[in-house]
């Protein structure tokens, strides 16, 4: 590594693995690194030990960047200092405290400004005299017009980092416009899933660790070389062996009569709408139908029978009497289809809710109740709100509540249970609905990813969430 953490006296709170000191050192090596390594494998604590020893360099033209010993805790706002070269971390906002105690246990002598909170007092912590500045997206979104000295766009970054960076997938949107007029010596994107759904996601990534390098030509033309020079990625197979193993399971329990009854309905008079408006059919209105066969797939909205539900409540009960722990996921959030119905459901089982509606103290708090909480045997959470970034290792037992659009998602959020730290092995079930809009949709993905499996790693995924009119047609059955 370079330069060796004993050079500056420094030491960990736990031994880093081989592959990661390799991470570590190609963070320090190159301005611009797409750290994409499979979930589970510490992408953070790479980036954050990788930023503790940058940070122990002299920036171009200054001396040192910080005196060992340093205050931890957040420094005050309203400092007039500016920021001398510091660095950037720009994360989900529910991540932001997670990062703080990253940063905490593995970079204490780093001084750390979070700027959270109301706009006003955003303002004021921009100009504090720390080393790492930490913001979620949409706070950096919200403060890049600030004038000088404040805001994000007002200094030189010594390195901009992105967790979770498929968040700028989507080059035209004024999140990604944004990061990538930052003005930085370096950049590193961190994703587990950086092609997430096709080429020109991959590429909006690329422009913002390397700009102006032609990646979305390259990309779209199918070559591995266009991500070599920047791209990181470590698969756990190969550089953690001893990590248990993972297997996946179908469960497919059939509807009630009630909840079959309704699903006919709906499908039907869906068709039949969809036939009406004949040549003046869009995406939306095909989508519209497919959400509420999805929703009914999960409850019957008019008696709130759901064969799911009570599959699910036997079997997570069965895992808690064994001394397990389960995740259960689920796209929906609100009453009778979602994470608050499950939670009700498995209300004797003291389950912990985490869902996008909890502040991100919430959050935090639930994901530690779950973790060191004997009685807290079962984690609902909704798929956005727990698939990413977090570690739930407590838990060797996941539950697919119902098919997300983009298999990347959904092995994501299970990937939080097999990861670093798993010492169990991890059990995995998909429910899908026979003869449903459930099955269609998973027979429809597997021919998608069959179809792109010769394109660039991860590529098989193009087009899983922006299916074209004609296969959603099919989906529903036109």
């Amino acid at each position: 590594m370079d330069p060796p953490a004993e050079a500056f006296g420094l030491t960990w709170p736990a031994p880093l693995p081989p592959y990661q000191q390799a991470g570590i050192a190609r963070l320090l090596a190159r301005p611009g690194v797409l750290l994409a390594d499979e979930m589970g494998l510490g992408k953070t604590i790479q980036a954050i030990a990788a930023l503790r020893l940058l940070l122990r360099r002299p920036a171009p033209g200054t001396c040192a960047a910080g005196d060992a010993g340093a205050p931890r805790d957040d420094v005050p706002p309203g400092d007039d200092r500016e920021a001398g070269g510091a660095a950037l971390v720009v994360v989900p906002a529910g991540l932001v405290l997670q990062w703080r105690r990253h940063l905490r246990d593995w970079a204490p002598d780093l001084v750390l400004a979070t700027c959270a909170g109301p706009a006003a007092e955003r303002r004021l912590r921009w100009r504090a005299p720390a080393q790492v500045f930490l913001v979620g997206y949409d706070s950096l979104r919200a403060d890049a017009a600030l004038p000088a000295p404040y805001g994000p766009l007002r200094r030189r970054w010594r390195v901009v980092v992105a967790d979770e960076a498929q968040r700028i997938k989507n080059a035209g949107t004024d999140l990604a416009v944004t990061l990538k007029a930052l003005d930085r010596e370096r950049a590193w994107a961190l994703t587990g899933t950086p092609l997430e759904n096709c080429a020109d996601d991959t590429a909006s990534i690329l422009d913002f660790v390397a700009p102006d390098a032609g990646h979305r030509d390259a990309l779209l033309a199918g070559m591995r070389r266009a991500l070599g020079d920047v791209q990181l990625r470590r698969r756990r197979a190969e550089v953690l062996p001893e990590l248990p193993p993972k297997t996946a399971f179908i469960l497919a329990p059939d509807l009630g009569p009630r909840q079959r009854a309704a699903y006919d309905a709906a499908e039907r008079d869906g068709l039949v709408w969809l036939r009406t408006l004949g040549a003046r059919v869009q995406i939306v209105h095909v989508l519209e139908l497919i959400l509420r066969l999805k929703q009914i797939c999960n409850a019957c909205p008019e008696s709130g029978e759901s064969a799911k539900c009570d599959d699910l409540a036997r079997r997570v009960a069965a895992v808690a009497a064994g001394g397990e722990k389960t995740l259960v996921f689920s796209q929906f959030v609100a009453r009778p289809f979602g994470a608050e119905r499950l939670a009700d459901a498995l209300a004797p089982l003291h389950p912990v809710l985490l869902t996008g509606r909890m502040t991100p103290a919430a959050r935090d708090r639930a994901v530690a109740d779950f973790a060191a909480d004997p009685r807290r045997t079962v984690m609902v959470a909704s798929l956005r709100a727990g698939g990413v970034g977090l570690n739930l290792t407590a838990a060797s037992v996941v539950f697919h509540f119902d098919l997300w659009w983009n298999p990347a998602s959904a092995a994501q959020a299970e990937d939080r249970a097999h990861r670093i730290g798993q010492t169990r092995p991890v059990q995995v079930f998909a429910y899908l609905t026979p003869d449903s809009i459930e099955q269609r949709i998973a027979s429809i993905l597997a021919e998608k990813r069959a179809l792109f499996a010769d394109l660039i790693e991860g590529v098989a995924a193009e087009s899983l969430g922006r299916l074209d009119l004609p296969t959603l047609l099919r989906a529903v059955g036109v």
